[in-house]
């Protein structure tokens, strides 16, 4: 059998109404990972996932972890056949119309023609319903594979229990190969996927020089001031006018970018100008297309989060601070490895500013995958048949933790088919997905797992 375009665009439209019902159950749970005071809507969000994936007709299983659980639901159709895994999370950024100017309310699901409005609507709880559904739609047509999926519950604080919490169960969870569906086209007018995301390192930089606040006046001179030290650490680490990292070898492990891969770049539809809007920047350091997207998904970078110590209030008072405290990351490309950046800044940091106490915050593998090979192949050919156009293959800026512990772990090719947009909002107030986006997923899903059971 194969699937077309019209009998799939069909088995969308029949459950619209089943798909929006089940994204206002699941937003309506504030599935908040980073919150504790959200430990009970995490426990009410894996129990909607069981009760989802039986009501599809599957299994499920919840692998408990140090942190918050895993569900994995297997839908499979015989021993022997190929094996898919869907991955995708459930947790959710923190949200508050108090806080942040929301339109409607982050946990209420709000429909307005064609889009769908609330935290989690695009990050990840609504492409991980449209890949539910293309399984759905895939079993349905009798598609000879074995279809599963990974809901994790951590991935929004970096996934810190997700590596062990599958290697305790690595042989049930064993599959053929892993599809993740939490990425971002760079446009709307070009279907893009991901073939790398950047890891992470993370610091936490203290120092301590006093014990309580003294006046300038009085001590001015002779103190030692910690927020001005650590400033001045920040400027040797690295160039804030250009972006450019001081500290050495910092780039000696980054790989050039392919003729390929630039020209993918520049024919997925990126532009400085729908960046600029969709950001809401106002300066950047460049707008030159071509450098912009390498900066952003080829070149590690170093940034810095905050600076925090001394008086915040209105006016000035005028105090030294007797500690402060400096958040820095390292977003890293394939080939660098935290350990290293780690060894590095360490290096740099005790031989600069002896005094201050570093500590790692975060810490992720970058990942690059495969674009060449019969998954890949599948995956272009599948983006194409639902949104008409072929896929770029570009590089993500971000990163997803889980992806490199799957590809470790379960010792298989992790793929992507993406289907948020910039403008929907990750991680910003008014988030939103839509529903040609949604019935687009539904139906490129169920094409991949034609084109895989085809081999």
């Amino acid at each position: 059998m194969a699937f077309e375009k019209k009998e799939l665009a069909a088995f969308a439209r029949t459950n619209r109404d089943a798909y929006e019902a089940l994204l206002r159950d699941f937003v309506e749970v504030p599935t908040v990972s980073a919150q504790p005071e959200h430990k009970a809507d995490i426990a009410r969000g894996v129990e909607l996932a069981v009760e989802t994936i039986r009501a599809f007709g599957g299994s499920a299983e919840v692998i408990e972890t140090a942190g918050n659980p895993i569900i994995h639901g297997v839908f499979d159709s015989a021993p022997g056949l190929p094996t898919v895994t869907v991955y995708n999370h459930l947790d959710v950024q923190p949200a508050s119309k108090e806080t942040e100017p929301w339109d409607t309310e982050p946990f209420v699901f709000a429909r307005s023609g064609d889009t769908y409005r609330g935290r989690g609507t695009t990050d990840d709880k609504g492409p991980a319903l449209s890949a539910l559904f293309g399984i759905k739609a895939a079993r349905e047509a009798g598609v000879p594979v074995n279809m599963r999926v990974l809901w994790e519950l951590e991935e929004e604080i970096g996934s810190p229990n997700f590596e062990k919490g599958i290697a305790s169960a690595k042989e049930r969870l064993a599959t053929d190969s892993i599809l993740v569906s939490d990425t971002i086209w760079v446009s709307r007018s070009r279907p893009a996927c991901p073939a790398g995301l950047r890891g992470m390192a993370g610091f936490v930089m203290t120092l301590e020089t006093g014990t309580t606040d003294v006046h300038s006046g009085v001590t001015g001179g002779v103190a030692r001031n910690p927020l001005g030290e650590l400033m001045q650490l920040a400027s040797k680490m690295y160039d804030a006018t250009t972006g450019k990292v001081k500290i050495p070898g910092f780039y000696d492990d980054v790989a050039k970018l392919s003729k390929g891969e630039k020209e993918n770049f520049l024919g997925s539809g990126f532009t400085a100008k729908h960046f600029k809007k969709a950001t809401g920047l106002k300066k950047m350091r460049t707008e030159d297309p071509l450098e912009m997207m390498t900066r952003l998904w080829a070149m590690p970078t170093m940034e810095v989060h905050g600076l925090v110590g001394g008086y915040t209030g209105a006016g000035v008072k005028t105090i030294i601070p007797p500690r402060a405290e400096l958040k820095v990351s390292f977003r890293l490309v394939p080939d660098q490895k935290p350990a290293r950046i780690a060894k590095l800044v360490k290096e740099f940091v005790a031989e600069h500013a002896p005094d201050v106490k570093l500590t790692g915050a975060n810490s992720m593998q970058p990942y690059k995958a495969p674009i060449d090979g019969p998954l890949a192949e599948s995956v272009k050919a599948a983006m194409k048949f639902a949104f008409g156009r072929e896929p770029v293959f570009v590089r993500e800026g971000g990163s997803i933790g889980a992806v490199p512990s799957m590809e470790k772990v379960l010792r298989c090719p992790v793929m992507f088919i993406g289907l948020s947009l910039p403008e929907h909002g990750y991680h910003a107030p008014n988030e939103n997905f839509d529903w040609g986006q949604a019935s687009g997923g539904m139906v490129a899903f169920a094409k991949y797992f034609e084109l895989v059971a085809k081999g």
